[in-house]
């Protein structure tokens, strides 16, 4: 017998729709967590889940990567290029003034270990070793503890003889030429003295303003100090209030090793008067010195 033509077509549909169901089964994509991207809209949490947390977890290291990379890049600059420090004396007036805030270049006089933040002892001696010059204002570790960062001027070099005779300073036996800029009265801490300004030019032919109250202060008269080699000697342009190479106890200065020096004084990036602080944004437009922005040292 022949069988009626519908059931026959019906059994060949049913079958060719088994076969393409189980056909498209064969090429549906598998989903993974090894990149592969789920939109969820199938309804399939888990895979949203896996993905979000390790999305995270990528975002976050990619943050510490950059800000890692940023303070790598930071601290190289603050080794081999460039360091900011602020002034916090009297000392180098009337070119420095207390809350002043200068740039330092590092590789002026090549590198020690104090070019590193906290003077690791990872060598000995400098590296690229350039000698600074007569005149040069120098930011160096105090030779007494090795920590304290100090900022002087550099008066006496390997084999100079340095002295002060009478308030005038001499190098190798001849006085160093000054003329007086102004006098004007002070009424601060020196109980209204007259403080001189005067222009002082090194055998070099370096010239600056020094700033000076007078004679007879303990560090106008002293004896001949002999700079040896690898060594320097300091002084502050505000000769009477300035601690420097001229004394020589252990409350002082004394002579500078080379090895202590960090860089040479470029220029002085903003400054503000006493009171200024970081907390109160009033004062830094109260206190502002516009006129010794960007003001290049001599």
């Amino acid at each position: 017998m022949t069988p009626p033509p519908e059931p026959i077509a019906a059994a060949a549909a049913l079958a060719a729709a088994s076969s393409g169901a189980g056909s498209e089964s064969s090429r549906r994509p598998v989903w993974s967590d090894e990149g592969d991207a789920h939109d969820g809209d199938d309804g399939d949490d888990g895979g949203d889940d896996s993905d979000g947390g390790k999305s995270d977890k990528n975002e976050w290291v990619e943050i510490i990567k950059t800000v890692a990379i940023a303070l790598f890049i930071a601290i190289l600059l603050r080794i081999f290029l460039f360091q900011p420090f602020t002034i916090p004396s009297a000392s180098m007036e009337p070119n420095l003034y207390e809350g002043d805030y200068i740039v330092v270049s590092k590789w002026t006089y090549g590198y020690s270990k104090h070019a590193i933040p906290y003077s690791p002892p990872l060598f000995e001696g400098r590296i690229m070793d350039n000698a600074p010059e007569r005149g040069d204002i120098a930011v160096f570790k105090l030779p007494s503890d090795n920590k304290t960062d100090y900022i002087k001027r550099v008066i006496g070099v390997p084999g100079d003889r340095v002295q002060m005779i009478n308030n005038v300073l001499h190098i190798n036996g001849e006085p160093v030429e000054n003329v007086v800029v102004t006098g004007e009265q002070v009424a601060d801490m020196f109980n209204g003295q007259t403080v001189t300004t005067l222009r002082e030019t090194l055998p070099n032919g370096r010239s600056y303003q020094i700033q000076d109250f007078g004679p007879n202060y303990s560090l106008d008269n002293t004896p001949v100090f002999e700079v040896p080699e690898g060594y320097y000697f300091m002084m502050g342009d505000n000769r009477d209030n300035s601690i420097d190479s001229r004394e020589q106890s252990a409350m002082g200065v004394g002579l500078v090793p080379a090895e202590n020096l960090i860089g040479k004084a470029e220029m002085i990036l903003f400054s503000w008067n006493e009171g200024a602080s970081l907390w109160n944004p009033v004062s830094w437009f109260s206190k502002v010195r516009l006129d010794r922005f960007f003001t290049v040292l001599k």
